[in-house]
């Protein structure tokens, strides 16, 4: 889906945000070595490009962090000193949500795209840009609309690492 239905009666206020950057939000932590690790050896990854130096710098020119984890360096924790907030990855989701009054949501597709490495101390920033949302659609779920989401990484000097493209389905249960 790439492009608005535009005879969907899709509210003005809605159909003005896409294209439009969003949510700009540096991450709360940096890249690092630690978490990288803890993620490998969870999932038993001996990839010698994550363990080993020497791999690393003939292969990448240094460390990097498996491209898999890009999300991670976004993901808020759920508690920081002075948070007054609940704080949401993904916020233009819930934003369609809400707007949108539906209050069911899946998320039905997601594709990474990878530019440049994640490398231990970096510190990513992201943006989010809802670039659809469809006509109001039946399915099994119930009646609702898609959307499509894109979040951009880029690293502390402004380049872009990977972009993250998610497809949701927010609907309102039938019957």
């Amino acid at each position: 889906m790439t492009a608005t239905d535009t005879g969907s009666n899709l509210p003005a206020d809605v159909s003005d945000l896409i294209g439009v950057v969003q949510y700009e939000e540096d991450g709360e932590f940096p890249v690092e070595r630690g978490y990288i690790w803890t993620t490998c050896a969870s999932v038993e990854n001996g990839n010698p490009l994550f363990w080993d130096d020497e791999v690393a710098a003939e292969t990448t020119d240094g460390p990097i962090a498996p491209p898999t984890m890009i999300s991670v360096w976004f993901r808020p924790h759920h508690w920081a000193p002075g948070r007054t907030e609940q704080h949401l990855p993904l916020k233009v989701h819930f934003d369609l949500k809400e707007r949108l009054d539906l209050p069911e949501a899946v998320m039905t597709d997601n594709e990474i795209v990878f530019h440049a490495p994640v490398r231990p101390g970096d510190l990513l920033r992201t943006r989010q840009i809802l670039r659809s949302v469809s006509g109001e659609k039946t399915t099994k779920l119930g009646t609702g609309r898609f959307w499509v989401i894109e979040v951009e990484y880029l690293n502390q000097d402004d380049v872009l690492v990977g972009v993250e493209s998610y497809t949701g389905f927010g609907y309102r249960r039938s019957g």
